[in-house]
Order: C-alpha cells, then sequence, then structure tokens
C-alpha cells in the first residue's frame, strides 16, 4: 500500500508528498541521464573547477620540462610531428618522445576544458542559471586552443623566446581564471577590508604578475632556451635578473602588508608560497641553473599566481551598508577574509 496519506476520494494530500529532491546545484539527479552525471551531479562544477586548475597548472610543469631538457624542437614542426607524421617515431629520440608526450598532455586538457564548461552550462543555483560561470568557464574552454596554437607558432618560429614567453603567461591567466571558477563554484565571497588592505592586495596581485612576466624574460635571456640552437632576447642577463628580483622583493612587501592588515589566510598563503618562490629563486640562481630547481621554480610561480589570485578576489572596499566597526585600533582591520 502507498505510504502516502489518499483522501477517500483517492486523491493524495498534497502535504504528504515527497518533496522533489534537488541537487545543491539545483537539477534533479533522477533527471539526469547516466553519463551526465560526472558533470551534472550535486557537486560536479566544483570537481571540475579543481580539475581546471590542478590540469593547468600541470601543463606549466610538464611544458618546462620539456624545455629544460632541450626538448622544445623534439617535434620540429606544427601542428604535425614531422612532415610525415603526427606522431614521434624512434628517429627523433627522447626529445621527440618528451615534446610528443606534452602535446598529448594538451588533448587531456581540452577535455578537463571541455567537461568544465558543460558542467557549468548544467549548473543550476537555486533553479536559476550562473552567467558568470559559464562565462569562465568558456574562456577556459576557449583558451586552451589557443594556447595550442601559440606553442605551435612558438615552434615554427623556431622557439622565439617571446613567442616562448607568450606561451606561459597564457597558461597563468588560465590558472587565474581556474581560481576564479574556484571560488565562485564555493560562493566564497569578498569579505569587506579597509582601504589599506584592499590596496595592499591588489598590489600583491599586480606585482605577482609583473615577477613572473620579468621571470619569463631572465628566462629568454639565461642558457635553458629550450633547443640549443634556439635564439635569446640578447638582453643583459644580469640587469633583468636583478630587475626579475627587485619585482619579487616588492611583492613580498606588498604580502606582508596585507598579512598585517588583513589578518587572513590567503593573505598568509601568498606570503608562505612567496618565501619558498624566493628561496628557490636565489638557490638556483647561485647554483647556476640545476633542471630541479628550475622546474621547482616554475611550479612555484604557479602557485603564487593562485595564490595572489585568490587574495585578489577574497577581498572589497567597505561599503556604508557593511557593519561599521568603531575601534580605531588595526584589529578593526583583521578580517576573517578566506
Amino acid at each position: 500500500m502507498d505510504s502516502m496519506t489518499t483522501h477517500a476520494s483517492g486523491e493524495r494530500d498534497p502535504a504528504s508528498v515527497a518533496p522533489l529532491e534537488l541537487s545543491p546545484g539545483g537539477l534533479p539527479p533522477s533527471q539526469l541521464p547516466a553519463f551526465l552525471l560526472p558533470v551534472g551531479g550535486p557537486v560536479a562544477l566544483r570537481r571540475w573547477a579543481v580539475a581546471s586548475l590542478v590540469a593547468n597548472i600541470v601543463i606549466v610543469v610538464t611544458g618546462a620540462l620539456v624545455r629544460l631538457t632541450a626538448s622544445g624542437l623534439g617535434c620540429p614542426t606544427w601542428p604535425r610531428c614531422t612532415d610525415e607524421s603526427y606522431v614521434s617515431h624512434p628517429a627523433l629520440g627522447i626529445h621527440g618522445a618528451i615534446e610528443f608526450g606534452n602535446r598529448l598532455l594538451t588533448f587531456a586538457l581540452v577535455v578537463v576544458a571541455v567537461l568544465t564548461w558543460v558542467a557549468a552550462m548544467l549548473h543550476r543555483d537555486g533553479g536559476r542559471r550562473r552567467r558568470d560561470l559559464r562565462w569562465i568557464a568558456a574562456g577556459l574552454a576557449l583558451g586552451i586552443p589557443a594556447q595550442a596554437v601559440i606553442g605551435g607558432i612558438s615552434v615554427l618560429t623556431q622557439l622565439n623566446p617571446f613567442v616562448v614567453a607568450l606561451h606561459l603567461l597564457v597558461s597563468m591567466v588560465l590558472i587565474a581564471l581556474s581560481v576564479w571558477l574556484v571560488r565562485r563554484t564555493r560562493s566564497l565571497p569578498a569579505r569587506p577590508a579597509g582601504r589599506g588592505g584592499v590596496l595592499a592586495a591588489r598590489a600583491t596581485f599586480v606585482l605577482t604578475w609583473a615577477a613572473v612576466w620579468l621571470g619569463t624574460v631572465v628566462t629568454g635571456s639565461g642558457p635553458h632556451a629550450g633547443d640549443a640552437g634556439a635564439a635569446r632576447t640578447g638582453f643583459d642577463g644580469a640587469l633583468v635578473t636583478q630587475l626579475h628580483a627587485w619585482a619579487v622583493y616588492s611583492a613580498v612587501a606588498a604580502t606582508a602588508v596585507a598579512v598585517w592588515l588583513l589578518r587572513s589566510r590567503a593573505a598568509v598563503l601568498v606570503l608562505a608560497v612567496e618565501v619558498l618562490q624566493a628561496t628557490i629563486g636565489l638557490a638556483q640562481y647561485h647554483l647556476g641553473l640545476p633542471v630541479v630547481l628550475v622546474l621547482l621554480h616554475l611550479l612555484g610561480a604557479s602557485l603564487a599566481v593562485a595564490a595572489a589570485t585568490n587574495l585578489h578576489f577574497s577581498v572589497r572596499r567597505r561599503r556604508p551598508t557593511d557593519v561599521a566597526v568603531t575601534s580605531s585600533s588595526p584589529v578593526e582591520r583583521r578580517l576573517p577574509v578566506a
């Protein structure tokens, strides 16, 4: 017998009908085809956002491995690996295998980006669509093919250092977009803070990007060109290294101010990554740029961009509608920013 209450007329009591099961994303799981559950389930978009972040960091590290092993021209042309084949072959040796392997990882990144976009299209928040999430996911999905084309141009230009630098910077932009998507899918709000704290967070973000950009200039002027015959920028290596160092010191100083004014985990995280990154950078410089340390430095740059982006989106200026703080001490600015 039906467990729900029925009237004498045979009609079910509306009050006794079980409510439709809704996921936190707003889509009824029972209405999703089985093949859509990985991208349309209750927490699907959250997971795919994290997957996008991890994948974009991994591709930076593998791309660095290609350059550091002098495998940048392991596949001497693009989009084919050779004029006759899309895949590597034994005659290209280990360099061909490394470069072709990195190209294959791009396809994995495309899959992650597309599935993230599909998850964003299916996502509902209280029954409504989230256009902001769709736009960010679309930016990630379109950014990966654009990144592949830039990588191809770098091969066709025999690893022009400026094109190689652009290739890395686009990856950093995709990492920043991924962090933004992660925050949005988890509804992490920007907390109100005083003017000084917000300015310190913004300065940290800008100076981190300046340090990363100058880092690509240093790389383009140094020994790890990606191939023995690749051109260099022609800049004074010592000068650009000094400029890069000053950008790093400035970013650390701005972050230290943000830590003091905000007292937030986001600011502390940035400072921790920057200190570790600066330590690796100094060590690699004084030890003659060993491959392992340079690889860790590229990983650190990715994490620094991710952490600085998280800090940037974690704070905003106070508004008149925010709860007023009467204390005049620095404690009034110590807000629990995520």
